[in-house]
């Protein structure tokens, strides 16, 4: 399948999931979800419902209760109700052809 071959780096898969939730960036809309498998640069992630009405383009992926541990992701792939995203890495800018 195409989502496997843009894996890149070593993933740890949890086989019966791992419970978190997923946040609007503006705190707008909160979902639990089951962290299927991470790596370094992205995560797949099973989200309860349908994921259509929410705005996926930017969101946090809380890792722990306490809302601690999270990173900032932007949506990769759609599958059903499986969802690929990519960290993104803080400080980094995502416009193009701005020289700082």
């Amino acid at each position: 399948m195409a989502t496997e071959q843009r894996r890149f780096g070593e993933r740890v898969v949890f086989e019966r999931g791992y419970d978190a939730h997923m946040m609007a960036i503006d705190g707008t809309w909160r979902r639990a979800c089951s962290l299927l498998d991470i790596s370094e640069e992205g995560a797949k992630i099973a989200v309860e419902g349908t994921v259509g009405e929410l705005h996926l383009k930017e969101f946090f992926l809380l890792l722990s209760s306490t809302g601690l541990a999270y990173r900032r992701c932007e949506l990769a792939w759609v599958n059903g109700e499986e969802i690929g995203v990519n960290f993104l890495k803080q400080g980094k800018s995502k416009k193009k052809g701005v020289v700082g």
